[in-house]
């Protein structure tokens, strides 16, 4: 998500810190700022929009004079993309700047005890309130200041911290955040990734959770969340700049995909309080919950597919009747709203054409709209009536991965928080089901964590021509979702099918050699899922079978099996997805696809 470095030492801070957030560009973001302590004073320049017009403003660096400082790029979650929202963040009387990356999830409390004591904001963040808080706690000693707004912050956040009266020092801390530091010729360093620090030095200190760092020109101590000093050991990298940017990763698509715990936990975490939901940006009352009488999900692409599944989920959960369009279809149909009708729109960037046109016919019709996205301050974002953003950071493969994921787990919230308040679903069933939505990110790492044999098995079938996928219920969903991330990246002909319309005509495009993909998750279905297993491989098929049972029946229906962890039936689309997006990612790199391009961007592969 945003970036962070800092540095302190004999060297002018601000140009190295603007050529390490030049190399977490790759990262994303809409707005940057740098802090730099000039002998006197903590300036602060920042400003909305590319790293190139802070070093327009700064003339490179050399106008903020200092050997210490703090830089940031931002990637939008609490308040619009702005100049005031940017980072770094001050307290009231400007002594003490922070940058911040990740989610404060109890700002909005803290905020609020805070302005009772007299302290005032001037932007949406929720870092602002990390700068007051610590204000607040600060009598002289910087790092007791930290330890205790560590005790009493929630989420997850990687932090640099400057103190006016404390020149000679430079904070870092982490929780959940990914956070480095390192030694540097005549100084130290701190970054968020990597990239950052590769041209400084390559020998670096990973914090871990609830670690301090305090730095000076000339050492780096280390500390536990009850100020006990910690030794460490540096790692050193040998990774070039290019493999820096995705991680140690390959491509950019494996990175975002094994950052799919994260964005699920970013997703989920903020919105569960004391075994409720809580989704302040709903702006809806339980009445007005109470009275919603049909949801329409209109999407396209994977958010389309997430919407179908998430109408399984609120007509099984929330007993609304639910109806899910392409957005690009929407506009054109004359769509029935009716009073009571909701319209939910989804989309990654928020600024997708034909998703944004059919907001604007569902506003025109009367409809009220909730928003689906991720991109803060996006066309979307700011034309619904309300909006929910999935904290799943800048996607920068073209397949996407997390996204998908985050929109799942943002409509599962939705529809157990419309259930309960509807009496559809008491708080036994409404706890244990947020339990396993709590265990789902260990899940999905265990299952991204075991790829070698569904890479092995995804060499086998480089050559394919035709590969289909099929599912009943929830999981023809997940199968609409693999057959187009399969096709998306590989350039293989691939359909989704519900199971039962093979009947239909489709059985007979199945002949000797050709793959199908059943996902089977669903304990109801699995007779009738067997039994299509069975007519497909009496037609030559060779059957991959996606499934949380080690029923003997599937085990002797298929030819290949891939397991995952049986959770609640709702959610094994997070889970069962996984390795359909590693089977396509393996299938694509052994064809020689580019993975990370557009396919008119990409060469045509031969496949002997």
């Amino acid at each position: 998500m945003c970036g962070i470095v800092g540095y302190i030492g004999e060297s002018q801070a601000a140009p190295i810190l603007l050529d390490g957030l030049s190399k977490l560009e790759y990262r994303g973001y809409d707005s940057a700022g740098i802090a730099v302590y000039n002998g006197t004073e903590i300036e602060v320049v920042k400003s909305k929009g590319r790293l190139k017009v802070l070093s327009e403003m700064t003339h490179d660096g050399s106008m903020m004079p200092g050997t210490l400082g703090i830089g940031h790029t931002r990637w939008a979650t609490h308040g619009e993309p702005s100049d005031i929202n940017a980072h770094p963040h001050f307290n009231k009387d400007e002594s003490i700047v922070v940058v911040h990356n990740g989610i404060i999830e109890n700002y909005l409390k803290l905020k609020k005890k805070l302005e009772a004591k007299g302290y005032q904001f001037i932007s949406d963040t929720d870092t602002e309130v990390i700068a007051h808080l610590l204000d607040y706690y600060y009598t002289g000693n910087p790092l007791q200041a930290v330890t205790k707004i560590m005790h009493r912050m929630e989420g997850s956040y990687a932090l640099g911290i400057i103190f006016r009266d404390h020149p000679d020092e430079l904070y870092a801390v982490r929780k959940d955040s990914p956070l480095i530091v390192g030694h540097t010729e005549g100084g130290n360093i701190i970054a968020s990734d990597v990239p950052a620090v590769l041209k400084y030095t390559r020998d670096v200190f990973f914090i871990e959770n609830e670690e301090i760092v305090r730095m000076t020109k000339d050492s780096m101590e280390f500390f536990t969340v009850d100020e006990e000093p910690l030794e460490k050991e540096s790692t050193h990298i040998d990774w070039d700049v290019n493999a820096a940017e995705k991680g140690g990763y390959e491509h950019f698509m494996l990175k975002e995909m094994y950052e799919q715990p994260k964005a699920i936990t970013d997703t989920f975490s903020p919105r569960v309080k004391e075994g409720k939901i809580v989704i302040d940006e709903l702006g809806m009352t339980d009445e007005e919950i109470r009275g919603i009488k049909k949801i329409m999900i209109v999407a396209c692409g994977s958010a389309y597919h997430t919407g179908v599944t998430s109408k399984y989920i609120f007509e099984g959960l929330a007993r609304i009747p639910v109806e899910v369009d392409l957005a690009s279809e929407f506009r054109y149909r004359d769509p029935i709203i009716e009073e009571g009708t909701m319209v939910i729109v989804i989309s990654q960037s928020g600024e997708t054409a034909d998703s944004l046109a059919a907001l604007r016919e569902a506003k025109k019709r009367g409809a009220r709209v909730l928003g689906i996205v991720n991109v803060v301050g996006s066309s979307i974002a700011r034309e619904a009536d309300n909006v929910m953003y999935t904290w799943a950071g800048p996607e920068i493969a073209v397949a996407t991965t997390k996204a998908y994921s985050a929109q799942l787990i943002a409509q599962y919230l939705l529809a157990m928080k419309f259930a309960h308040v509807r009496g559809k679903l008491g708080d036994t069933e409404l706890a244990a089901m947020l339990e396993d939505l709590r265990r789902l990110p260990e899940q999905v790492e265990m299952l991204l964590n075991n790829k070698q044999k569904i890479q092995k098995f995804a060499n086998r079938y480089l050559a394919a021509r035709d590969i289909f996928f099929i599912g009943r219920g929830i999981d023809y969903a997940i199968s609409l979702e693999g057959s187009l991330k399969l096709k998306e990246i590989s350039y293989i002909h691939s359909e989704a099918y519900a199971a039962g319309e093979l009947k239909h005509g489709t059985i007979s495009l199945i002949e000797e050699g050709t793959l199908v993909s059943a996902v089977l998750t669903q304990p109801e279905l699995y007779k009738k899922m067997i039994s299509n297993m069975v007519e497909v491989k009496t037609r030559g098929a060779f059957v991959m079978a996606v499934t949380n049972t080690g029923n003997t029946e599937v085990e002797k229906a298929a030819d290949y099996v891939i397991y995952i962890p049986k959770t609640n039936k709702y959610f094994t689309n997070s889970l069962a997805i996984i390795p359909l997006q590693l089977f396509g990612y393996y299938v694509s790199i052994g064809r020689g696809c580019d993975v990370d391009k557009p396919r008119n961007l990409a060469k045509s592969v031969t496949v002997e």
